[in-house]
């Protein structure tokens, strides 16, 4: 199956990303999380492609590269 074919649970991200799931539940309030496709109204994935791409985006070489991105982010 390709990769773009993947979906993790809120349970298999949480533990792929070390985070807990409350965190990821918070950033679903907030908007800071990555994309999730709402299957039921008691069950969401996140696509594995898209969850790459998020981690990706939030990929630095250094903390003065983070600092840059983030203020250009917010001009």
């Amino acid at each position: 199956m390709p990769e773009s074919d993947h979906f993790l649970t809120e349970k298999e991200f949480a533990e792929r990303f070390r985070i807990s799931r409350r965190t990821l539940q918070r950033w679903r309030e907030t908007g800071e999380g990555p994309a999730f496709v709402r299957l039921s109204e008691r069950r969401l994935a996140y696509p594995l492609a898209q969850a790459m791409q998020w981690a990706a985006a939030r990929t630095h070489t250094s903390r003065a590269a983070e600092w840059a991105s983030t203020s250009n982010s917010h001009s």
